[in-house]
């Protein structure tokens, strides 16, 4: 399994935002030179906020401890001579490192844990993980993951998680605001599908909270984590709340499979403080999938099928 990765500890914080400025899937300078000195800058301009916001989340990204759990419930599914593991992109482990310890393999499943296809996810990730395959020189067949928010048993695994944290609510009265990460226009316009699958998986979602009675207020797709002052997909999340008459809002963060930095901390804790200061009736946040029983199950069915 493969995803972008996080802090494993404060000292960490460098690195993951030092690898991630310098991905051209992200920064997508074609000079590797002025790449990688813009990805200094950023990350010199950076760096002590965001060790800052790791500091009120424990000091890391759960994202590592939580994967590492899955793989453990995945095994359960799946037969003795199969192994799982999981690689992030921009902090260990790393995928070389992970494949190092399979050179005698005859298969291996790649799975990206992105539901929807982007360059800056999928793409960065395949590419990280097939430079890792070439320089070990590894022949083992390969089978290919890609996005699967269209796959029906994903859909309910989160249709399960949005019930479970209404069960208790007047849905009637609350807007759903499923949060997606955001990307610049520019990756779209050049052809990045993203939007088009979040929009997609949306409606698909929403479809299936109504048959099952699940009748919000209203639903609503809004874009986090924008950075720098290039124009992004929109509506953004702030502007979403602000809008919100109501005041009551259940957020789902959409376009992730395991609980990060950017959900634990920038939905849960900052948004949070924005909904507090707009006077916020209600307001919370579903967790992901993360390390669940049916994801695990859904994620090894999806392996050997």
């Amino acid at each position: 399994m493969l995803n972008m990765g996080g802090p494993n500890e404060l000292g960490e914080v460098e690195v993951f935002l030092k690898n991630m400025f310098n991905d051209p899937c992200i920064l997508g300078i074609k000079s590797p030179f002025l790449r990688k000195f813009v990805a200094f800058m950023i990350t010199k301009s950076r760096l002590k906020t965001a060790q800052n916001n790791y500091r009120q989340i424990g000091g890391k990204s759960p994202i590592c401890e939580l994967t590492a759990r899955l793989c453990g419930k995945i095994s359960h599914f799946l037969d003795e001579d199969t192994a799982v593991a999981f690689a992030m992109n921009y902090t260990p482990p790393f995928a070389k490192d992970v494949l190092a310890e399979f050179a005698d393999v005859s298969e291996i499943v790649v799975f990206p844990l992105y539901p929807h296809h982007s360059v800056t996810t999928v793409t960065s990730s395949l590419n990280d993980f097939e430079k890792a395959l070439a320089e070990l020189n590894l022949k083992a067949k390969t089978k290919i993951i890609d996005a699967f928010f269209e796959d029906e048993r994903y859909s309910e695994i989160v249709a399960d998680d949005i019930a479970k944290s209404a069960q208790n609510l007047n849905v009637g009265e609350i807007t759903l605001i499923f949060s997606a990460h955001s990307l610049p226009q520019k990756i779209i316009d050049a052809g990045d599908i993203y939007e088009e699958h979040v929009k997609r998986h949306v409606q698909i979602l929403s479809k299936i909270l109504e048959e099952r009675g699940l009748k919000f207020k209203e639903i609503l797709l809004a874009y986090q984590s924008r950075l720098g002052p290039v124009k992004w997909l929109e509506p953004s999340l702030n502007q979403a709340l602000e809008n919100l008459k109501d005041k009551k809002a259940l957020v789902y963060p959409i376009s992730f499979c395991i609980d990060n930095s950017e959900t634990v901390f920038e939905l849960a804790k900052e948004f949070k403080h924005i909904a507090d200061g707009l006077n916020f009736e209600f307001y919370d946040v579903v967790a992901c999938p993360n390390d669940g029983e049916k994801f695990a199950r859904f994620i090894a069915n999806k392996a050997v099928e």
